[in-house]
């Protein structure tokens, strides 16, 4: 008992000092504890320094392999390759897939070329979520702000799936990309619309941009960099060093933060392009970057919203405006910085000149050109002259195909340019006068004759007498009436005793009434309704049908020969023989010329083919029943060769022989006595007309081809579709 007694007094005695002495035991512990976190988490430290040192070497002695990283068993790869997709419509987006690809090459990256057209999304798109590649998609916008027809179903899947409450919102997630938009900014409307969209519907997927989205523009007056070409080299530049960081590691997704479809950079670049913003042309303004924006509510959507966070910046913006317009920096309206800019750019851009060059063009100051018709070559040696020569006299061998406006406001789908000319709806481009074109022009059309001299088959006399020009067909390419002193262009020819033959698109009837007299004035009617209009000439005009409605009434006012000029497109517009009589009652043009669209050997730049091309007999039997439903119009002239017929006012039927023919000497006597009054002596086309010789008729044995010539029969397909 004395010995439990014992044990228990110990026991207790120690119990009551460790409860005495607690706060020295509780301080004990937890400064073992503390010691024992410290050791752990710095041996944690620098096993991770030791790693990256390991790492940092196997990197320099590898080398870059495969995405400038280091071996597989080395490091991870960041990028297994690079996949361009592209939709294109006139071969722009393809050529520049070409070229990103063999940029991208250069890096030891695979890639990998794809057609959109090529392509199903549903199969395959998913797909790029874990393959570690960087998709980049090189898109056009076509007529009315539609995809390519490559693109069409790529496009119209990604929309679906973007709106689908069935497919997930994260069904993209982990798939990397970049967008570059073509389109042309004088289709305002619309201007790359394609482009934002597939930015919008890959971001709504979940998909991460690497970059922002870059916007390339066939409206020179407009490119940030001058041409689409250099549009894209200064994106391609951009997306090089992005591509070189991913490869590296950097893990960050795009340039700035996304949210509801929108990306803005953040610091320098943000404040570079804030800076910029102001004096922005109207299409410009809606972009905050050098480049891009990332969706349609950023370019203007009636559904944008506004973040708070965002409202410091706009203010920001504001009141720097305000300082700018009281400092007299910033005029106070928007675009007229831009806009004056442009006016001093030249319309030809160096890579357009080259394009244009290479087909055979001979430029002229900064907006005009003269090229040698086929049919000016084929009457030198004989060979008979073209539809204008059995139509109206002209002598083939002496006329002068040029333009003192290369630009267009339409972009026609049998456009024999293929264009490459700029478009607009207004003149703003640096202006050359009147004097140099019509110099230049002659000088380069004379130089361009002089080559013939001793080329077999040329007869001596013709080659003689085309050095010395007596027409001029301005309907080279593009729309001349646009040229802001087309008035005393037109006085300098006739001046110098050339006749003048102008061809317009009926988009600028105020330009149409302040014309002065011309020879002859055409007006291209392409269509009879709005919509086949709108597919087939694509107009820039949002107003296009109405200003192409009072073109043809402008037209009925003049007094001098009018003529209206119809393609035919088969499966277009053969069909609409009726809407056309009643365009023709409304201009009441003195001649009515039917053509057959000339194929043009297939292009990018159009859907048409050779089936689109109407037979000569289809030609001549949609004339005959246009003349039923016109009985004052007559079928007048033919010319086979160019799947061409006339038709012809009956008050140019005197005495029961047609007078289609041109006095050319008559003409000029008329127009030095119209100058000399100061335009109150006028004239009308029955003053100047001549008769037509019975070659030259419809029906007859020749069918349109001078009898003095010898038809030459061309051995090879290949042809020289070149001709007004």
């Amino acid at each position: 008992l004395d010995a439990s007694m014992d044990t228990w007094s110990y026991f207790h005695t120690c119990l009551v000092s460790i409860w005495l002495h607690r706060f020295y035991i509780y301080s004990a512990v937890a400064f073992g504890i503390s010691l024992w976190i410290a050791i752990q988490f710095t041996t944690t430290r620098t096993k991770r320094k030791k790693s990256r040192g390991n790492s940092a070497s196997s990197e320099g002695t590898a080398g870059k392999l495969g995405n400038g990283c280091a071996p597989p068993q080395a490091q991870e790869v960041h990028v297994a390759g690079v996949k361009i997709f592209y939709g294109s419509q006139t071969g722009t987006a393809k050529r520049f897939a070409k070229a990103l690809a063999e940029t991208v090459t250069s890096l030891n990256l695979p890639v990998e070329v794809i057609n959109m057209g090529d392509y199903d999304p549903e199969d395959a798109l998913s797909e790029e979520t874990s393959s570690r590649n960087i998709c980049v998609f090189l898109v056009a916008t076509y007529t009315e702000g539609q995809p390519p027809e490559s693109a069409a179903w790529f496009c119209k899947w990604l929309e679906e799936a973007a709106n689908d409450f069935r497919v997930g919102k994260s069904f993209l997630q982990g798939l990397r990309y970049a967008v570059f938009g073509l389109g042309n900014s004088a289709y305002v409307d619309h201007y790359n619309r394609v482009g934002r969209r597939i930015d919008r519907w890959l971001w709504m997927l979940s998909a991460s941009r690497i970059m922002t989205r870059a916007e390339g523009d066939c409206n020179v007056a407009q490119s940030r960099h001058g041409s689409i070409e250099a549009d894209f080299e200064a994106w391609q530049a951009k997306f090089l060093t992005r591509l070189q960081a991913l490869c590296k590691g950097e893990k960050k997704a795009c340039s700035g933060k996304c949210k509801k479809g929108k990306c803005k950079s953040s610091g320098k670049q943000s404040k570079e392009s804030s800076d910029h913003e102001y004096g922005t042309s109207e299409h410009e303004n809606t972009e905050a970057e050098e480049f891009e924006t990332s969706s349609e509510e950023e370019a203007g959507g009636t559904e944008s919203v506004i973040d708070v966070e965002d409202l410091g910046n706009i203010m920001g913006h504001v009141k720097k405006a305000k300082v700018l317009l009281l400092e007299g920096v910033w005029d106070g309206a928007a675009g007229m910085g831009r806009k004056e800019e442009a006016e001093r750019r030249e319309m030809i851009t160096p890579a357009l000149r080259d394009a244009l060059t290479k087909q055979g063009y001979k430029l002229i100051g900064s907006h005009s050109g003269v090229k040698l018709c086929r049919w000016t070559k084929s009457m030198l040696r004989g060979r008979g002259g073209c539809y204008k020569h059995t139509f109206y006299g002209i002598e083939s061998h002496r006329c002068m195909e040029a333009t003192p406006s290369l630009a267009c406001a339409n972009k026609c789908v049998f456009c024999w340019r293929h264009h490459t000319n700029p478009v607009g709806t207004e003149w703003r481009w640096k202006m050359d006068q009147p004097e140099l074109i019509l110099q230049e022009a002659v000088e380069n059309h004379q130089n361009m004759i002089r080559q013939f001299k001793g080329v077999s088959g040329v007869k001596a006399a013709r080659l003689e007498e085309a050095l010395a020009v007596k027409h001029c067909a301005l309907s080279l390419v593009g729309e001349p009436i646009m040229y802001p002193q087309i008035n005393r262009f037109v006085r300098l020819l006739h001046q110098h005793g050339i006749s003048t033959f102008l061809v317009t698109n009926a988009q600028f009837p105020e330009e149409i009434r302040r014309l002065e007299p011309v020879t002859q004035l055409y007006v291209s009617v392409d269509a009879s309704t709005q919509e086949s209009l709108r597919r087939i000439d694509r107009p820039l005009f949002k107003d296009f049908w109405q200003r192409f409605l009072d073109s043809l009434k402008a037209l009925a006012e003049k007094q001098q020969r009018t003529v209206y000029r119809l393609t035919l497109v088969k499966a277009w517009n053969v069909d609409e023989v009726k809407a056309y009589a009643d365009l023709i009652s409304l201009g009441k043009p003195d001649f009515v010329e039917v053509k057959g669209v000339t194929y043009c050997g297939e292009s990018s730049a159009s859907s048409l083919t050779m089936a689109n091309v109407p037979w000569h007999g289809e030609v001549v039997g949609f004339v005959q029943e246009l003349a039923r439903l016109l009985p004052e119009y007559g079928i007048a002239c033919e010319h086979e060769h160019s799947n061409c017929l006339l038709l012809a006012h009956c008050k140019f039927q005197v005495d029961g022989e047609w007078r289609t023919w041109i006095d050319y000497g008559r003409f000029q006597e008329l127009v030095r006595e119209h100058e000399r009054s100061g335009g109150s002596r006028t004239f009308t086309a029955a003053e100047y007309t001549a008769r037509t010789p019975p070659w030259a008729l419809f029906g007859a044995r020749e069918r349109g081809f001078d009898p003095l010539d010898v038809r030459f029969q061309r051995k090879n397909k290949a042809r020289d579709i070149s001709g007004c």
